[in-house]
């Protein structure tokens, strides 16, 4: 089978049933969507490009601590990703490898540690962050600005209710599991980063 084959395959894969409304379109676009942006390929090829090895919930954590000015101890950052302190630790671990974490002592209580995200890591972040924005734009080329504003208000709008539920019912575990494949977790929570969602698929 050819390279152009397999794209169409690929295409005609992620595309799903057509003429959906509602509900069940919204559904229907949301796991495509699911689909295509947790191929574990493609993330692999831009963390590549950006010079790194990461899960996609290790840029998830890398999010979270870019929009923080101070360092975040580790019970935070699980409580604000959703995940367990272990998970954290793990991916912590990982980071910080590669020089893009550091920890240092908890001037509170120097029996904590907390973690910040040094100044490669940033760079490494905004690297990805530019080539997530490059690739949404050719995606949505000719899409009027209006309707781009809209589907990021509504987007917003199910993640607050969905981290509102998650929360309040705990139904939700682990929205983040512990992977290394590239594969996504959950939406990102609404208190953390709220693009994360679209690491390049």
């Amino acid at each position: 089978m050819s390279d152009e084959e397999d794209a169409e395959d690929d295409r005609t894969t992620a595309r799903g049933p057509q003429g959906l409304d509602g509900l069940d379109g919204l559904e229907d676009v949301l796991a495509t969507l699911a689909y295509l942006l947790t191929r574990s390929q493609e993330h692999e090829r831009r963390t590549a490009k950006a010079g790194i090895t990461a899960a996609r919930s290790d840029v998830y954590l890398l999010r979270a601590l870019a929009e923080r000015a101070e360092a975040s101890r580790v019970s935070d950052l699980a409580d604000r990703l959703m995940v367990k302190p272990s998970h954290v630790t793990r991916q912590i671990d990982r980071l910080q490898g590669q020089q893009l974490v550091e920890r240092s002592q908890d001037t509170q209580d120097r029996r904590a540690r907390q973690v910040a995200i040094t100044p490669g890591g940033r760079e490494v972040l905004d690297r990805l962050k530019q080539a997530n924005i490059i690739g949404l734009a050719d995606a949505l080329d000719g899409v009027p600005e209006t309707d781009v504003v809209t589907t990021a208000t509504v987007l917003r709008h199910l993640i607050d209710r969905y981290v509102h539920r998650v929360r309040t019912t705990g139904t939700d575990d682990d929205p983040l599991p512990d992977r290394t494949d590239g594969a996504a977790g959950a939406p990102a929570p609404a208190t953390g980063p709220r693009t994360a969602a679209y690491q390049g698929g």
